[in-house]
């Protein structure tokens, strides 16, 4: 198990896990999303290769259009 903080709240996740996978583990996979890990930016095509490891500061923002 490890330890992170998602949006300001802690978060218990089974191991370290890529961007893509702790997308699909909050039910955001595929969904237009702004990520930020340990206050960097990341890019949508790098989802799958960063790792959020223990006590990792992950913001995750879900975007949505309207009028």
């Amino acid at each position: 198990m490890i330890k992170i903080r998602l949006n300001g709240n802690p978060q218990e996740l089974e191991g370290e896990v890529s961007i893509t996978e702790l997308l699909q583990f909050l039910g955001l996979g595929g969904m237009p999303v702004v990520v930020e890990l340990d206050e960097e930016a990341v890019f949508q095509r790098d989802y799958a290769i960063w790792r959020v490891k223990d006590g990792a500061r992950v913001e995750v923002v879900a975007l949505a259009a309207g009028g």
